[in-house]
Parts: C-alpha cells; sequence; structure tokens
C-alpha cells in the first residue's frame, strides 16, 4: 500500500488538507505559488527556487512534512520526512 503524507503543525496536529501521495505534491500545495511538476523534475534552478519557497513557509509556519500512521500507530509506507526536494 502506498503512503500517503501530509504537513504536521509545531503543536503535533496533521493538516489533513494537504494529504497527497507524495512528499512533492505535499509541498506543491503548500506554496503558494504555482510550480510546474515536469520543472521541477527536469531543471535544477528551477527545483532550487521551488525548495526555497517551501522551506521559508515550512519555517514561518513551523510545519513538517511527514509520512502518515496507520491507526496502529504504524508509519505506511518508507516514513521518510522530507522536505527538500533535490
Amino acid at each position: 500500500m502506498p503512503a500517503a503524507w501530509t504537513v504536521m503543525d509545531a503543536k503535533g496536529q496533521l493538516l489533513r488538507d494537504f494529504t497527497a501521495g507524495s512528499p512533492l505534491e505535499v509541498a506543491r500545495r503548500v506554496v503558494r505559488t504555482h510550480y510546474d511538476a515536469f520543472r521541477l523534475q527536469v531543471s535544477s534552478s528551477y527545483r532550487e527556487l521551488f525548495n526555497r519557497d517551501l522551506n521559508r513557509t515550512l519555517q514561518r509556519e513551523q510545519w513538517r512534512i511527514v509520512a502518515v500512521r496507520d491507526r496502529n500507530g504504524s508509519r505506511r509506507g518508507n516514513g521518510q520526512r522530507q522536505s527538500n526536494f533535490n
């Protein structure tokens, strides 16, 4: 079963509005500016701008992108936490 990812705030609450199938999809929802998914994959300079915008937003809001845990408390998927997509 594929992992689900979302945002966790500073209080440890999961923000379900940002839930997606990958950390990159969540990140694209977090930033207010539209970033093209294809260009993020192929352009390192474009990805650098995106990462800067993403990290600024995550720090300002005190959020983290995390893998969602199931009801038993075990992490689904690979369980990595990411905020940088280089």
